[in-house]
């Protein structure tokens, strides 16, 4: 009987060894987009959200949690059972001309993102006196290396690196020492009449579900060779990675409520450097710098590079180029070269000068009028391009179609009437 116990947990241990292996195997692009997603324009959102309108956004932060998470497993769903790339699905279902539609809003967020990623980098840069074309160089430099001479697995764990220095926020948060009377008083006060806070509502979902996101973990997935039996760990991996980006949006707006909002109500902010100060009080002058500069390099390079690998790989998906991170640079340059320009393309937007805070909310908000195309193309996908069991349907479907529609209508409502007031 002993023996018959211990051939049992011997084999319960040799079990649970193997499923942490293949979690371990799995997790990383869920993770990796999630971390991207809170990115130098996300931070800098949630920032003015805090500094403007106290805890008045700190719910809608927690609603996005399930919506993100839906959309994105989705998409790995149609990753890992189709084997194709979500531009590439939406060519054979439904045409080369909706996927050059859906291409090209891809292509308008990737812009967009990418300059204020290049943006937050050279403006951390600036903190401590490096000027901006000594940091967009040494910014490209970087990037074209680690994806000229690395393998998807090496880049994903140099994303998730880099990805890791947000975390500071958090402990950030708590340092603040936020008034739980202030922070409940504020948390159910939603001012929807005021267009100034639905801009923001408009700019903070926006932020959260990105075109580039949906394209770059059902390529990503496919990159890393993953299939429909690593859907479960897959999933976990996009929950894990959901509720650890909207914690560190919610940390950076608690933050900024807490010092910016309580010392000056509804002061706008207009500079990086301002958002930095809110560090200040907290931290001291110089590590309150150092910080904020890690939470924001962390998060502007992980995105730099989740962003251009998705413009190389989306655009492949339509013109048909080779477009994997294991294929050398000889054998797929159209990957390569598209990767380099856009890259390049940024940093020279950087040093030409543009205002940080300005452009990155005009970018969120761009990002929640393009929902509708993005998340349209993702629900019929789920329905006409999954086989059984795997397709979107029953009660379900109702409810995702319902979550679709809401936060489109939403995003579009909030978005135009911040932009006409």
């Amino acid at each position: 009987m002993s023996a018959i116990r211990s051939e049992k947990a011997v084999n319960l241990i040799l079990k649970n060894g193997v499923k942490r292996r293949h979690l371990l195997a799995v997790l990383g692009p869920g993770l990796v987009v999630m971390l991207a997603d809170t990115d130098a324009g996300s931070i800098i959102t949630a920032a003015q959200s805090g500094a403007r309108w106290g805890y008045k956004l700190l719910l809608l932060q927690l609603i996005l949690i399930p919506v993100l998470y839906i959309a994105q497993e989705l998409t790995l769903r149609l990753g890992l059972v189709t084997g194709r790339g979500h531009g590439e699905l939406i060519r054979e279902k439904f045409g080369i001309g909706w996927a050059w539609l859906s291409v090209s809003t891809l292509m308008m967020a990737c812009i967009g993102a990418l300059i204020t990623e290049m943006t937050g980098i050279a403006s951390a840069g600036l903190l401590f006196g490096i000027p901006q074309d000594v940091s967009m160089f040494l910014t490209v430099f970087f990037l074209l290396v680690m994806v000229w001479t690395g393998s998807y697995l090496t880049i994903e764990r140099i994303a998730i690196a880099f990805g890791a220095f947000e975390l500071v926020f958090i402990g950030v948060a708590w340092f603040a020492h936020p008034d739980p009377g202030v922070l409940m008083h504020d948390f159910m006060r939603f001012p929807l009449r005021n267009v100034h806070y639905l801009y923001l509502a408009a700019a903070n979902i926006g932020a959260v579900i990105m075109p580039w996101m949906i394209f770059y973990q059902q390529s990503a997935v496919l990159d890393k060779g993953l299939s429909a039996s690593d859907l479960k760990w897959a999933r976990l991996d996009t929950a894990i990675g959901a509720i650890v980006t909207q914690v560190i949006m919610a940390a950076v707006l608690v933050t900024t409520a807490a010092t910016l909002g309580r010392a000056s109500p509804n002061l706008p902010l207009d500079t990086v450097q301002q958002i930095a100060d809110a560090l200040t009080p907290i931290l001291g002058l110089k590590i309150g710098q150092i910080v904020f500069a890690l939470g924001i390099l962390g998060a502007a390079f992980i995105s730099a590079i989740v962003v251009s690998l998705t413009a190389a790989w989306g655009l492949g998906e339509v013109l048909g180029y080779k477009r994997s991170l294991e294929h050398h640079p000889r054998e797929a340059p159209w990957f390569y070269g598209v990767y380099t320009f856009a890259t390049l393309a940024a940093a020279l937007v950087v040093i030409s000068g543009v205002n940080l805070v300005n452009i990155t909310v005009a970018v969120e908000v761009m990002n929640a009028l393009l929902l509708p195309i993005v998340l349209v193309f993702l629900f019929m996908l789920a329905i006409k391009a999954l086989p059984y069991p795997y397709r979107l349907e029953g009660p379900y479907a109702w409810v995702v179609g319902s979550i679709v529609v809401v936060t489109s209508v939403f995003g579009v409502y909030a978005g135009i009437s911040g932009l006409i007031g």
